[in-house]
């Protein structure tokens, strides 16, 4: 029952995710709402949601601001980490659209991976570059369906990419001590904070026009349900870690992906074609593969 308790909330949290990428594209696409005011919303009410939670369970989301070095490593993670990511990932959108974002996310483990070659000065056992070329290959056919004449994403979108991917593999390793220290939900909900702060004053959500389009209902709906869906993934996603091992979550979180891409096509009309739909299959096996493998080489070196 407790792997069942698992499962559920890994995938519903992953479903929860992938929705509020197309969510984000259409307000980017058919109202005036900058990347920079959309981020400070949802990331401030994300924060403020996630934390109040903690607070009624009496967790004391204070103690991180008692211990400098934690304050200090929890403001360059929020600086760094979580702006990054969501500004590269919100970008990704604004030049392609939320399949590709969501799929170039997959870069990070591939950038996890050289980046632990290198600082151990050793290359990666066979399984990572099998799994590494594997979805570079479903990476190439998502982006070109299979021509090499043919690129279907801007020149942009490949860059915003690729940061994407970067800030993504910098947002798991960075806070992973001090996630440890003090807990991974209390640097979340605080980064999104932060994070939101820094994008009021990119966004100057000091301009009444900024908060125009909210006045539309559907458009307030909109950025009500990214905040808050987001803030539920993010718990569910970190909560099922107590039931189900961190391989089987990120297979699981292919999910994510999946609804996006369900509900771009259905809601925004986006078009896949034969070649990018095998590629989208290819990064999803190859990533979970990389897990996999990964997950194997932890066990056998705490063995």
């Amino acid at each position: 029952m407790e792997r069942l308790k698992g499962i559920a909330m890994i995938i519903t949290g992953s479903v929860l995710w992938g929705a509020t990428g197309p969510m984000m594209e259409w307000l980017l696409e058919y109202t005036t709402m900058t990347a920079e005011f959309m981020l400070a919303v949802r990331l401030i009410i994300a924060g403020i949601f996630i934390l109040s939670i903690l607070m009624i369970q009496k967790s004391k989301v204070m103690i991180i601001w008692k211990n400098r070095y934690w304050a200090t490593q929890l403001i360059i993670f929020s600086m760094i980490g979580m702006v990054g990511l969501q500004y590269t990932f919100v970008k990704t959108i604004e030049v392609s659209d939320a399949i590709v974002a969501t799929l170039l996310q997959f870069l990070a483990p591939i950038f996890i991976i050289l980046y632990m070659a290198m600082f151990y000065k050793t290359l990666p056992p066979k399984s990572q570059f099998i799994g590494i070329i594997g979805t570079l290959l479903g990476l190439y056919l998502l982006l070109t369906n299979g021509s090499m004449s043919t690129l279907l994403v801007s020149t942009d979108a490949l860059v915003w990419g690729v940061f994407l991917g970067l800030t993504y593999a910098f947002y798991t390793l960075y806070p992973a001590r001090l996630m440890a220290e003090v807990g991974v939900i209390i640097i979340i909900g605080w980064g999104m904070i932060i994070s939101g702060i820094v994008f009021a004053f990119m966004g100057k959500v000091w301009q009444l026009r900024q908060w125009s389009p909210l006045a539309d209902s559907f458009n307030f709906s909109l950025i009500f349900g990214i905040s808050i869906f987001g803030a539920i993934a993010y718990i569910l996603f970190l909560t099922s870690l107590k039931y189900i091992s961190p391989v089987e979550t990120s297979i699981l979180s292919s999910f994510e992906p999946l609804t996006a891409m369900l509900i771009s096509v259905i809601w925004l009309g986006s078009v896949l074609y034969e070649w990018q739909l095998l590629g989208i299959l290819l990064m999803l096996i190859f990533v979970a593969y990389l897990s996999i493998s990964g997950g194997k080489k932890s066990k056998n070196s705490t063995a």
